[in-house]
């Protein structure tokens, strides 16, 4: 059985990846996770607020009794050597492309260009196997204008293309006007490829305590479908750049309808850190189990088998609109 797929121009040897969670976030983590199935790891991502807050609080501290003694400020570290999360990230990635033989992706989320685009660079360096921008922005403010959210997510793809060679996917959130002319241009901007869903950050409010909190929710099956629908529309339609889906994807089932609908991978987090990485196999088992029983020889047999046709999507996806809500069945609904 051949579950081989590529992703990224990254030869893969099945589709299933560990998306970016804290069981990536040390050696023995990824070692874990290798050793589990998985085909590639995406690691933590590196936020820039994190970084600029220790650089700030490494400027404070060497600045401590300046003005009293000249010798103070050598028993603080120049800000500019003051890297600390920044070193400890790029060391991870080192040491993890040594230790596996996997690809090693590392992810970012910068939050200024010449953040993303100093960071990008230093995560070349350390030698990634590939760069995946987590783009994570909610245009709630009322004087952002129609489309400057778009713009903005282009001209950051191309700024750090044209800096870096590493091979580039774009993980996104769902939020954004006209999602498929945003695919085609991030796809002639330069990337690799897109990553089918960002979660969006969704807060609760605490009723006894009267606050907001935002207690993580990891995903459940039941969030397959939004991103089911987009890589049905997209797969097999960008010139160059492959897809990539996540968020809930639980067990095999999801793995298996987000290849069909043409996923060139697929990436599992919250499933693994509730059943832990040895889940990882159960998936892929799952995934082989059922191309054989019904007699496909390769994950590139089922790849886009149900995809949307190349016809008038929208007109498609009106209709099977339609038929869902006129065909809706219950208990206190009478046909």
């Amino acid at each position: 059985m051949d579950l081989s797929t590529r992703y990224l121009g990254l030869a893969l040897r099945n589709p299933v990846i560990a998306s970016a969670s804290p069981l990536s976030g040390d050696l023995d983590g990824v070692r874990r996770l290798e050793d589990c199935g998985a085909a590639a790891i995406v690691l933590p991502s590196l936020f820039e607020e994190q970084l600029r807050q220790e650089q700030e609080l490494a400027e404070a501290l060497s600045s401590v009794g300046a003005d009293s003694s000249p010798e103070a400020s050598s028993y603080f570290p120049a800000a500019s050597e003051y890297r600390s999360g920044a070193a400890a990230y790029l060391d991870l990635i080192a040491k993890a492309r040594a230790a596996v033989d996997i690809p090693i992706v590392a992810s970012l989320n910068g939050s200024t260009e010449s953040g993303w685009i100093d960071y990008a660079c230093q995560i070349e360096q350390a030698g990634a196997s590939a760069l995946e921008l987590n783009i994570y922005r909610i245009a709630s403010g009322p004087d952002v204008r129609i489309g400057e959210p778009e713009a903005d997510c282009l001209a950051l793809v191309k700024a750090v293309r044209a800096r870096v060679k590493l091979p580039l996917a774009v993980k996104l959130q769902p939020s954004f006007a006209a999602f498929g002319a945003l695919a085609q241009g991030l796809d002639a901007a330069g990337a690799d490829g897109l990553v089918l869903f960002n979660r969006l950050y969704q807060p609760d409010i605490d009723l006894a305590r009267l606050r907001w909190t935002n207690e993580i929710a990891l995903s459940g099956a039941n969030e397959i479908r939004l991103g089911l629908l987009w890589v049905s529309l997209l797969g097999g339609r960008l010139p160059r750049a492959s897809l990539a889906a996540g968020s809930g994807v639980e067990t095999a089932d999801e793995v298996i309808k987000f290849l069909l609908a043409g996923a060139d991978a697929v990436m599992t987090a919250s499933a693994l850190l509730r059943h832990g990485p040895e889940h990882l196999r159960t998936m892929i088992a799952g995934l082989e189990t059922w191309l054989a029983q019904r007699g496909f020889a390769s994950v590139s047999a089922i790849k886009g088998l149900m995809k949307h046709s190349r016809g008038d999507a929208e007109a498609q996806e009106r209709s099977d609109y339609i038929h869902s809500l006129l065909g809706y069945r219950g208990r206190y609904v009478r046909r």
